[in-house]
Parts: structure tokens; C-alpha cells; sequence
């Protein structure tokens, strides 16, 4: 079946479905760097060849240099890497050690899109990075200029400041639908992209959580289900969750196709939305057959509109967190 892709830049194509690997940093089981190798080439041969990563991931961006290597010139991926420095003075000499730290983990001299991430908006110097960031990308060593959870409101000071921002990636799901408020709107008018994480749940989006009690803190096995079980007890708790689980499953059973995959093309129904970052637990577990049937399933009105009966009824995140990327400051 066809591969959905955009193009997210010039000269920058992506697959609609990246490939995450926060899953290789910890928390979500051991990585054996042969074994991972050997599932990124499975992804790569069925089409999905775009990967998302960090520094702050582990061995992320030494595993994409090793992929690399591995398999030459002869198949093409893109790798889109993000820089998430401590607040802190921004030079030019210490912005630029950092990115020559991933360039050469990542065997390249360009990175596709180097997505910045800042902790502390009350410290300006986030200003002075992207500043140096620019002057990277002028020397070629930067294809590409995005953002990791900034706000609108931020955003907004980046693009008056002069600076080509052409994605943010942040959290989007059926669930988490904060993205819709004001920053799709702005994103629209100033030709943004979003990348949107989180889509999933961590894996609560599945038919294994279906019509049972609610988990016990202990038996969260990984970092994502910890994290996203706090969404769901703050956007209503895990009664309206299983609701909606059951409306999703109606859905999916109309479509012949996952709860997964309903959750991953509402997401990519909305208009911003360049590509889901679908998380990978490389050598461990692997769900590649599972993503691309989602490139098969069309949503209709109805749908979304049982879908946005369920979440009518919950706590608005936005009110309860604040914008994109509220949450972690």
C-alpha cells in the first residue's frame, strides 16, 4: 500500500508516520544495538524511513549513524534530531559543539531538521541559540530550523524575531486536542507544520486496555504509560476513557482496522499536521504492519462526531494545562 508523505520543507520529504526513538533513551526496555539495527531496516524496507530523535535519547543518534553506515547510499531516510540544551548562556562556540556532537554521532554533514527544545522560557538566551542555529543553517550543517514543545505565544516572538521556523513538535491525540486552540491557527496563517507525539497514548490507545479496571501504578510498565496515564486522569479519568476506548472500537471494527489506527488518522486529519511520531521499542516489540494500515482507513463525519460526543464531556486540557508544552514548565 501506498506510504503517505509531505513535504515538510524544500528538498525534506517525509513519511506521514515517523519512526520515534525516545523509546531507546530508557524506561522502556533494554536496547541491543544489533537487534535495533536490524528492526530499522525492516522499517526502511516497508517505507517508513523517517525516524525521530534526540541527544538527550541515549544512543538514538549513534544508532541512526550506525543505520547509516549500514546501509550506505543505496536506500535514503531522513533523521530529525532536536537539540535540548540546559537554560544557560548560548554562544555560538557552545551551540555549535553541540550540533558537531550530532553530526558526527549521526554520520552526516547535514541535519534534515534540527528541532530545538527550550526548558525555560523567563532565560532569553533560547533567542541567542536559534540566532547561532541560523548561522549553522547557512553553513549547510542544518537543512532545516523546528521546534519541540514551544507555545504559541512564543512561537510568535521566534517568528518576529526573523527566524524560518517551518514545525513544532508537540503533543497531539484525540485526547489531547490543546493544539487546535490557537496555535493551528497561527500555524496556518504562517505556514507551520505540526509533528505531533503522543498520539497513541503510550499505548493506550489499543484494544488491550478495553474493558478493564483501571491499571495500578506498578503494572505501568514503561516511561509512555506513566506519562500518559496523568493525561487521562486529567482530561477525565479512566471511566470516559474506557467510553471512548469503546467508541474508537466501534469505529475500528467499521473500518476493519485498529483503535490504533483510528487514533493515528484523526490525528492526521487535521489540517497542520505534517506527520505522527509513532514510538519505537527497537529489538523489543514492533507493531510496522499495525502503522500502515492507518494509510487505508478513511474517517467520515460520523466518526468525528461520535468521537467528539465522548470528548465533549472531559476536562478541557488546555484550561487544565495551558498550551503546547505546558507541561513541562
Amino acid at each position: 500500500m501506498p506510504i503517505e508523505k509531505t513535504v515538510l520543507g524544500e528538498d525534506l520529504e517525509i513519511c506521514r508516520i515517523l519512526n520515534g526513538m525516545w523509546q531507546v533513551a530508557g524506561g522502556h526496555g533494554q536496547i541491543n544495538s544489533k537487534d535495533a539495527i536490524e528492526d530499522m531496516e525492516k522499517y526502511q524496507d516497508i517505507g517508513l524511513a523517517t525516524w525521530d530523535l534526540a541527544d538527550i535519547y541515549g544512543p538514538a543518534e549513534s544508532l541512526i549513524g550506525e543505520f547509516r553506515r549500514k546501509i550506505g547510499e543505496r536506500k535514503k531516510f531522513q533523521a530529525l534530531t532536536k537539540f535540548v540544551p540546559n537554560p544557560g548562556p548560548m554562544s555560538n562556540s557552545i551551540v555549535t559543539h553541540y550540533i558537531q556532537q550530532s553530526l558526527q554521532k549521526m554520520d552526516t554533514n547535514c541535519i534534515d531538521l534540527l528541532q530545538f527544545h527550550w526548558w525555560d522560557y523567563n532565560d532569553l538566551s533560547y533567542l541567542d541559540a536559534l540566532n547561532n542555529l541560523a548561522k549553522l543553517q547557512k553553513e549547510r550543517k542544518i537543512k532545516h530550523i523546528g521546534l519541540t514543545n514551544f507555545d504559541t505565544e512564543r512561537v510568535k516572538i521566534i517568528r518576529d524575531q526573523g527566524h524560518q521556523i517551518i514545525s513544532n513538535q508537540v503533543q497531539y491525540s484525540i485526547l489531547d486536542q490543546r493544539p487546535d486552540k490557537i496555535m493551528a491557527p497561527f500555524f496556518a496563517k504562517n505556514g507551520i507544520k505540526i509533528l505531533s507525539y503522543g498520539t497513541l497514548l503510550g499505548g493506550f490507545f489499543s484494544e488491550r486496555y478495553l474493558g478493564v479496571d483501571e491499571p495500578q501504578r506498578d503494572s505501568l510498565i514503561t516511561a509512555s504509560l506513566q506519562k500518559y496515564k496523568n493525561m487521562i486522569d486529567a482530561w477525565g479519568g479512566w471511566n470516559l476513557f474506557q467510553e471512548l476506548l469503546s467508541e474508537l472500537n466501534n469505529i475500528a471494527q467499521k473500518h476493519n482496522c485498529s483503535i490504533a489506527n483510528v487514533a493515528t488518522r484523526f490525528v492526521l486529519d487535521k489540517p497542520q499536521v505534517a506527520g505522527v511520531i509513532i514510538g519505537t521499542r527497537l529489538g523489543i516489540a514492533e507493531h510496522r504492519d499495525d502503522n500502515i494500515r492507518v494509510f487505508d482507513v478513511k474517517l467520515d463525519s460520523q466518526d468525528i462526531s461520535s468521537i467528539g460526543s465522548i470528548t465533549a464531556r472531559s476536562n478541557d486540557l488546555f484550561d487544565v494545562i495551558g498550551d503546547c508544552g505546558g507541561e513541562y514548565r
